[in-house]
């Protein structure tokens, strides 16, 4: 980090109070209040815009995720019994119901755990062993950390040849890399190693390379899906930008360029989430596209122009991590562009917690706070991730 700031330490503060504010009296307690089921286990995930359940499918993704929520809040933050008793609950229901005696992982379960749905890709694997490896710190309980260890073993296995998790491989496909594949494996294995890397050294070269991949310089983009060689693919497919996801990319392979302190990989990282921001900025109406295509068409996805959550929350945080890494004024400027629309937006001053999804012109289109895909997970991450930053950012 540089030295000098052109920031007055007084507008951390104000930033700093703020995120602490929404995070710890009206995120976490909306969850706190009303997921937990001390009947069954786990989480409901489901909830209305005033916390009450509409649905008590239990989705692991989310499942796990929140488990990784209380436990890493309980170790780093406060050592709440409440939190603890919360994370405790869903570990306990995941490692019981979660997993099969072949290594999946459902992406679905009934309130009881009973299974109702397995994908043919390796996300739901991933947010299993997030969840345990940070409650096994937790809880001081080892055991958690080796069913992690043993998962990420089978999921590096899978992970680029997706006909092991049974997903059919036709003739006429080309072969094709998801971004989502060494970007959500170098989180993980971040998750798993903590402080010892050196047993995923090879992995972790592996996924940088890989991630690369996505990265075209010459055009300022990245990708979301590419050849196998980090090829350009002229398809809708292959021009399909989802710049939330490049965002993420980024500030992931910022933290491993600082902990590699590799100086050529952080400027790469700063640059990834800058381009991604620039392009996917709708300057008519403001926030973050969720889609766009490479050259101009009209990208596939129906809801491409809507405004996520999850969008927003990591721009939030990967700008002020640029700032914090760069001392750029402009980055932080772009931190402020992104709070001001998400506290325009998605917060809900009603009930706490914020909407996940809007039009293109910010109105909310959907009032739930939790679904399949949403739940206890970006928005207390981005907030405790800028929250403790900004803390380190007042000392300057």
């Amino acid at each position: 980090m540089t030295n000098k700031l052109p920031i007055n330490s007084s507008k951390f503060k104000q930033y700093r109070e703020k995120y602490e504010q929404e995070l710890f009296n009206r995120v976490i307690p909306f969850w706190g209040k009303y997921s937990p089921d001390y009947k069954n286990g786990g989480y409901f995930n489901c909830l209305d815009q005033d916390g009450k359940i509409y649905d008590q499918t239990k989705h692991v993704w989310l499942q796990g995720r929140q488990v990784w929520i209380f436990s890493k809040f309980y170790r780093d933050v406060e050592q709440k019994q409440e939190w603890f008793k919360i994370a405790r609950l869903g570990a306990n229901f995941l490692k019981q119901y979660g997993i099969r005696d072949d290594r999946r992982v459902y992406f679905s379960l009934s309130p009881e755990g009973n299974p109702l749905y397995l994908q043919r890709k390796i996300f739901s694997e991933c947010f299993y062993i997030m969840g345990l490896a940070e409650f096994s710190r937790a809880s001081d309980q080892p055991k958690y950390l080796k069913e992690a260890k043993l998962e990420l073993e089978k999921v590096w296995e899978w992970a680029y040849d997706w006909t092991k998790v049974r997903r059919p491989n036709y003739s006429g496909q080309m072969s094709t890399q998801s971004l989502a594949v060494p970007m959500i494996l170098l989180n993980v294995i971040a998750e798993v190693a903590a402080e010892d890397t050196n047993p995923y050294q090879r992995e972790i070269e592996d996924c940088i390379r890989n991630l690369q991949l996505h990265i075209h310089p010459d055009t300022q983009i990245v990708y979301e899906t590419v050849t196998s060689e980090g090829d350009f693919i002229d398809s809708s497919e292959g021009r399909l930008l989802n710049p939330g996801h490049a965002i993420e990319a980024g500030w992931f392979l910022q933290h491993w360029a600082q902990t590699l302190q590799r100086p050529s990989l952080s400027e790469t990282a700063a640059n990834i989430i800058r381009w991604s921001f620039e392009r996917g900025w709708d300057t008519d109406y403001g926030g973050i596209y969720y889609f766009l295509d490479a050259k101009g068409y009209s990208p596939t996805p129906l809801e491409w122009f809507m405004k996520l959550w999850w969008v927003h929350c990591e721009a939030l945080y990967a700008h002020l991590l640029n700032f914090y890494v760069t001392g750029e004024i402009e980055d932080w400027h772009a931190f402020k562009q992104v709070d001001r629309y998400i506290f325009q937006h998605f917060c809900d001053p009603k009930y706490g917690e914020w909407f996940g999804y809007l039009n293109r012109q910010g109105d909310v289109t959907h009032r739930f706070k939790g679904g399949p895909y949403k739940g206890c997970f970006h928005v207390p991450r981005a907030l405790w991730l800028c929250w403790r930053l900004l803390q380190k950012l007042e000392k300057f």
